[in-house]
C-alpha cells in the first residue's frame, strides 16, 4: 500500500514521464530525414603531358598523351576530319577542317548555329577570343554552360585559306553535376593545342 505522504510524489513522477515521453514521440513525428546525395565516381587524372601531332592534313597541334588520333567515320566526314578520342573519359574533341574560298562569311554564320543550338538547355555562353598574329590563328573558344550536348566549342581560321571547327561531347547522356570536372581538364588540353596549332603551306605573301 502507497502511504499518503508519498502519493504527490508518485503523482509528480507520472507527470514528468508523460511530458517526456509525449515529447519523444513528438520528435520522432517531426524528424526531418535528408537523402544522402548521389555520389559520382572519383575521376583519377592522369599527370598533363603532350605529343605533337601531325599529319598529311594542313595542320598541327599538340594533343595529350592519354589521347589519341582517330579518323571521323560518320557519313559525309571529309579525309581531313578527325576526332581526338579521350577514351579515359568516355569524350571525344571533334575537329572538322574546311578549306576557306570566299565563304569565310559562310563558315562563322555555321559555327555560330552550332553553338546557337545549345541555347535552349544553356545557362549562359562564354567565348574567349585567340589570337595568335605570328602563326594566323584566330578565332573563338565558346564555353557553354548546363546540361547541354556540347559545354565547350571552337572555331580558328587564318582568315583566307583554312577554317577549324571543334566541339567537344560525352558518350554519356549530359549531366553537369558529374562532368564539370572533366569539361575543366579537358578544356586545358583544348588551350594547349590552340596555344600549338599551326597552318601547313600558309603562304607568306598573305601574311
Amino acid at each position: 500500500m502507497i502511504t499518503q505522504s508519498f502519493k504527490p510524489v508518485i503523482v509528480f513522477l507520472l507527470i514528468i514521464l508523460s511530458i517526456v515521453t509525449l515529447t519523444s514521440c513528438g520528435e520522432d513525428e517531426d524528424a526531418i530525414y535528408i537523402p544522402k546525395p548521389k555520389a559520382y565516381p572519383r575521376v583519377a587524372f592522369p599527370e598533363k603531358q603532350y605529343r605533337h601531332y601531325d599529319s598529311l592534313c594542313p595542320y598541327s597541334f599538340d594533343i595529350p598523351i592519354y589521347a589519341k588520333i582517330v579518323r571521323d567515320k560518320h557519313h559525309g566526314a571529309d579525309l581531313c576530319w578527325i576526332n581526338v578520342d579521350y577514351t579515359p573519359f568516355n569524350a571525344q574533341l571533334h575537329l572538322s577542317y574546311k578549306t576557306v574560298n570566299h565563304n569565310l562569311d559562310t563558315l562563322l554564320e555555321e559555327c555560330r548555329d552550332f553553338v546557337v543550338k545549345h541555347q535552349v538547355k544553356s545557362t549562359g555562353i562564354d567565348e574567349t577570343v585567340i589570337i595568335r598574329d605570328s602563326s594566323r590563328v584566330f578565332g573563338l573558344v565558346y564555353d557553354i554552360s548546363g546540361n547541354t550536348a556540347s559545354n565547350l566549342q571552337f572555331y580558328i581560321t587564318d582568315s583566307t585559306h583554312h577554317f577549324m571547327r571543334g566541339a567537344l561531347y560525352f558518350n554519356t547522356v549530359p549531366n553537369i553535376d558529374s562532368t564539370k570536372i572533366i569539361i575543366d581538364f579537358l578544356r586545358k588540353d583544348v588551350i594547349q593545342m590552340l596555344k600549338t596549332f599551326e597552318w601547313k603551306n600558309n603562304l607568306k605573301e598573305d601574311k
